[in-house]
Order: structure tokens, then C-alpha cells, then sequence
């Protein structure tokens, strides 16, 4: 694997957000009432851990450590789903906070893309996969607004 600065700054900001997608979803899946949508949590979120392997071993290659996610945003993240949850405990709190997470990481992802534009070309397709599930999960959760 091509091992520059890009490389590893893009699956670094990868491996935050796999990791804060994963965290988003395992802080609400025991509030989710329908059988449908904690199906769709639990596949995105295997699907997140799939790749979480995947860029772990990129990042090995490059003999570079992952990176956690923003500690700041990770704790607003969970005060806001905490705070809307215990309004609201419904299958609709659980969809507008996960699609809310997933266009935040979209966003963010396509910003490191654009910006990393020297990345290797398996770092790209990891996050190119990541914009991909994160989007998909947003269109399948959008019944349970």
C-alpha cells in the first residue's frame, strides 16, 4: 500500500469515524422498539466493524496507530442522544439521531477525500465505502421519521 502523509491522515480519519459510528449505534440500539430498524442498526453496524478490520490492517501496514474520535464531539453526541432519548423514546428519536450522525459523517468524510487528495488509492476506497454506508443507512432509516 502507497504509505504517505495522506494516506495516513485519511484512514486515520476513517478509523475515528467507523468508531464513532459504531459507539452512535450502540448507545441507542437498546431503546429501539421495532424489529425492522434494530435489523438495520445491527447490520450497518457489522458492516462498520467489517471495515473497522479492514483499515486496521492499512494502518498496520504503515505501522501507524488508529484514531479515536473526538472526545469533545463523542460527548456531545451522547449528552444530545441521552437528552432527546429521555423526551422521547421512540423508533423516530432513534432515526433522526442516527441520520443526523450519518450526515455529519458523510460531510465530514467527503471534506478528509477532498482533502487528502494524495491518499492511496485502497484509503480512498475505504472511505469511498464508509461515505457509502453511512448514506445508505440514512435513506433505509427514513420510514421511521
Amino acid at each position: 500500500m502507497e504509505q504517505n502523509q495522506d494516506t495516513i491522515s485519511l484512514l486515520r480519519e476513517c478509523d475515528a469515524g467507523v468508531k464513532m459510528g459504531i459507539a452512535s449505534i450502540d448507545e441507542v440500539l437498546e431503546y429501539v422498539h421495532s424489529d425492522t430498524l434494530r435489523g438495520l442498526l445491527s447490520d450497518c453496524k457489522a458492516r462498520h466493524e467489517h471495515l473497522k478490520l479492514q483499515m486496521q490492517k492499512l494502518l498496520d501496514q504503515v505501522d501507524c496507530d488508529g484514531k479515536e474520535p473526538n472526545p469533545i464531539a463523542k460527548g456531545m453526541s451522547w449528552v444530545k442522544t441521552n437528552m432527546m432519548l429521555t423526551m422521547n423514546e421512540s423508533d423516530a428519536t432513534i432515526a433522526e439521531l442516527i441520520t443526523d450522525g450519518c450526515n455529519m459523517g458523510v460531510k465530514s468524510l467527503n471534506k478528509y477525500l477532498n482533502q487528502y487528495t494524495d491518499a492511496g488509492e485502497e484509503a480512498k476506497e475505504i472511505a469511498k465505502r464508509l461515505i457509502q454506508l453511512e448514506s445508505e443507512l440514512a435513506v433505509d432509516i427514513r420510514r421511521f421519521l
